[in-house]
């Protein structure tokens, strides 16, 4: 996915936001704490509205994966 990589060198392998050492769940974690876009890129200057909205394409790109869970462990 363009903008969202992963590289073992940088945030310790996990998915981050290309050219900046900002992990996609920081990003999520932001937006699902009813952070708002605006905070967010005034909070990281080095991203876009575009790297937001890739690290929710990210994310539904992930939960579209087949998981299967024991009912207890949920």
């Amino acid at each position: 996915m363009k903008r969202i990589l992963t590289d073992p060198s940088i945030c310790h392998g996990k998915a981050h936001i290309e050219g900046t050492r900002i992990p996609v769940h920081i990003i999520l974690d932001l937006l699902a704490a009813g952070e708002t876009h605006a905070n967010i890129l005034d909070a990281y200057s080095q991203i876009s509205e575009s790297d937001i909205l890739k690290c929710i394409q990210y994310a539904a790109k992930i939960a579209r994966e087949e998981v299967i869970m024991d009912s207890e462990a949920a």
